[in-house]
């Protein structure tokens, strides 16, 4: 469990940039779900 643990968070640590990207994304969806839910009205 503990192997599992630390694999987890050395992938984490990695992946900053990615997750920072992926951060991007869900805020652009966001933004775009917002959009059309105003213009549906």
């Amino acid at each position: 469990m503990r192997i599992f643990l630390a694999i987890f968070a050395l992938a984490g640590l990695a992946a900053c940039e990615t997750t920072e990207g992926f951060g991007r994304d869900v805020s652009n969806l966001g933004n775009e779900i917002t959009e059309e839910s105003q213009e549906a009205q």
